[in-house]
């Protein structure tokens, strides 16, 4: 299975994620790496970790993400650069979350994710 992070500003991706899980349930291989102003200097590190346990478990990492251009967007990035198998979604919403999640099996792709999260 495609492992799952979400992340961006602030408590972004808590409240999302709690949306998500209260709507569609919990979710497998699904984790969420928060951006706070006061931890900025270890967010690098924190999300880069969180990405790379997630894909010492699964067939691949996709990474959805608040905003292009924004640390989170551009900390998921380099996190890809180094570790195979990391794809990164921008802009990511509820609706495009739950649709994702909902077609995730045993069998889905990574690039199958990322084209249902950009249609």
């Amino acid at each position: 299975m495609v492992g799952c992070i979400l992340t961006g500003h602030g408590v972004f991706a808590e409240g999302v994620g709690a949306a998500l899980e209260m709507v569609g349930g919990p979710q497998q291989d699904f984790a969420m790496v928060t951006f706070l102003e006061d931890e900025a200097g270890a967010y690098g590190d924190k999300l880069r970790e969180a990405v790379s346990a997630m894909r010492a478990q699964t067939d691949g990492v996709l990474v959805f993400c608040d905003l292009m251009g924004g640390t989170p967007f551009n900390q998921a990035m380099m996190a890809g650069a180094t570790i195979p198998g990391v794809r990164v979604v921008t802009g990511v919403n509820l609706p495009m979350l739950l649709e994702c999640m909902s077609m995730r099996t045993d069998a889905t792709t990574a690039e199958e994710l990322v084209q249902t999260a950009v249609e």
